[in-house]
């Protein structure tokens, strides 16, 4: 439905609507907006007396005075059906007697609601009754009889006028220093959206008295706060980024368009024509850095992470895996701009098409691939698969994702790379170091032992070798490493035909993640297998015969 709610709002009431549902947690934003609509007579024509009703209360006129006796819902709801002025009714508290799928509705209030609206249709005087409550609570024998009118959140411009107003209250006196500029202003409020104009509130204030300074640094106090709402939704996880995208070896074709595509959602790209970018499907080699590469971005972007795990969203009760994925969707937009991860995709999907459970795979996958086409929203979505063969076709077209990224086993310098940050990360101190110093030479001989050793792995022979020379109390020695290498077998061996069916895939479905000119391998696919390793082959490097290749369509950016 389009238009603002205010507008929507006053058509119903106009069109003589009998009973409202708004479901929203902002009570107070919601009244106001409704009081100051129904004493409009430009908007209305036909000027409505306010009542509001509330567990506590009673129904109490618009002056002030409670009518006695209406402290139940149904003494309350019979009040309002005596009623021949023309008024809306605000009722605050009555989805407790509306049932929670666990218990029903209460009898009584449901036939007076149904009466309500059977005499507020016939009667002459303009009447309505607006249910305010935070939960959707509908019980099927009202489903025709109510109508849902959406309450948004706040929009960006009610959070910079907030924004503001504190600046000038707080500045003016000079209680805090404000070292934000206009770019830095439309990023705290970008980082507010999905927040109650009291949570925005909240988030400010403590932004303010943290350290008397309100800085761009104070972002991250604004996502603290939407930390909170998503951790109460229960559906989807705030993940905490502790990885900055230099930490991801290699991969420059994939971090260039990255880059590209950093502060796409702000107002100035959309003045220049830009729409926000939808997302991006990053499939590959296991243990090669999807997922790392998915926490980087949010690092890199500067935008709350959220990862959503399917199997979460499917739930025994019928009807509610459906409810489950709207849910996590709309929490989602509301966090907006944000980057919404969901790993090994196709693990989650994998009951699409399968009759076992009525077609529920199937509706929730519809609904999530519709959103996807028609979102409006920033949610950038990085969405990862190890085995993309198991995705349903439709989910791989134009219009879903951006751009479908192959991320292969590292090239030589991509390893020495990675070898570099997991030695600067692990080498901490001289008494671990001891003699060994990465130079080039090192991470050379390291790259040419370890070559088709994923990222993962490179990563795991380093512990190994840490741990060998813990056990003997003494330093990282050159040795260990080697050996550690050594001692491994990759995946490139153990699950090469898996491999090789992935790399066939990608080679004229995706764009390489690698750079080209980090690509030193042949394209064409070299089915020249060695056999299976003895134990004593363990750990030797691959030759240029065995899944050398490197697939995957090639883009420079």
């Amino acid at each position: 439905m389009s238009g603002s709610f205010r507008e929507v709002l006053g058509e119903m009431l106009k069109a003589r609507f009998p009973i409202l549902y708004v479901e929203t947690f902002e009570e107070q934003r919601a009244i106001t907006e409704i009081l100051s609509l129904a004493s409009n007579a430009h908007e209305l024509r036909t000027p409505r007396a306010v009542a509001m009703w509330s567990a506590t209360e009673g129904l109490v006129s618009e002056d002030g005075s409670a009518r006695g006796g209406t402290e139940t819902p149904t003494a309350a709801l019979d009040a309002a059906l005596r009623t021949t002025d023309p008024t809306v009714f605000i009722f605050r508290d009555l989805h407790a007697s509306l049932g929670d799928g666990q218990r029903p509705a209460d009898p009584a209030v449901v036939r007076r609601l149904r009466d309500i609206a059977a005499a507020f249709k016939a009667g002459t005087a303009a009447r309505a009754l607006i249910l305010v409550c935070p939960v959707l609570r509908i019980p099927p024998e009202l489903e025709k009889d109510i109508t849902l009118v959406d309450f948004p959140l706040p929009g960006e411009a009610e959070i910079r006028h907030l924004l503001d107003g504190m600046i000038n209250a707080n500045a003016a006196g000079g209680r805090i220093q404000v070292l934000v500029d206009t770019f830095d202003r439309e990023k705290l409020v970008k980082a507010a959206l999905g927040l109650t104009l009291a949570e925005a509130e909240n988030a400010f204030a403590r932004a303010m008295v943290r350290d008397g300074v309100l800085s761009i640094d104070d972002v991250e106090v604004v996502l603290e706060e939407k930390r909170q709402t998503i951790r109460k939704s229960g559906l989807l996880e705030f993940v905490t980024v502790d990885v900055a995208l230099d930490d991801v070896g290699g991969l420059q074709n994939l971090k260039r368009w990255l880059a590209k595509r950093n502060d796409s959602w702000l107002a100035e790209a959309a003045a220049y024509g830009l729409p926000a970018p939808k997302g991006v499907l990053i499939t590959g080699v296991p243990g090669c850095g999807k997922s790392l590469t998915a926490k980087a971005i949010a690092s890199a972007w500067g935008l709350p992470l959220l990862r959503m795990d399917i199997g979460k969203v499917f739930s025994g009760l019928v009807g509610s895996s459906e409810q489950n994925m709207r849910t996590s969707i709309s929490t989602a937009e509301a966090t907006a701009p944000c980057i919404l991860w969901i790993d090994e995709i196709e693990k989650g999907f994998a009951g699409v098409g399968n009759s076992g459970d009525s077609g529920t795979s199937s509706r929730v996958f519809g609904s999530f691939l519709t959103w996807m086409q028609e979102k409006t929203r920033p949610v950038f979505v990085i969405a990862t698969a190890n085995n993309i063969e198991n995705l349903p076709p439709e989910f791989l077209r134009k219009g879903r994702f951006d751009e479908i990224f192959f991320v292969d086993l590292p090239t030589d310098p991509e390893r020495q790379s990675i070898w570099d940050l997991q030695l600067s990360k692990r080498l901490r101190t001289s008494a671990v170091a001891g003699d060994l110093r990465r130079s080039d030479a090192l991470l050379s001989e390291l790259s040419n032992a370890s070559e088709g050793y994923s990222g993962a792995e490179i990563e795991q022979a380093v512990i190994a070798a840490l741990f060998d020379a813990f056990a003997e109390r003494r330093s990282l020695r050159r040795d260990d490493l080697l050996r550690a290498v050594a001692n491994m077998v990759p995946l490139s061996i153990t699950q090469s035909e898996q491999i090789q069916a992935i790399r066939s895939w990608a080679n004229v479905r995706a764009v390489a993640a690698t750079a080209a000119e980090d690509r030193s391998e042949p394209d064409e696919w070299v089915a020249d297998f060695h056999p299976a390793p003895t134990p004593a082959d363990r750990g030797t490097p691959l030759t240029p015969g065995v899944l050398h290749a490197r697939g995957g369509r090639t883009v420079d950016f």
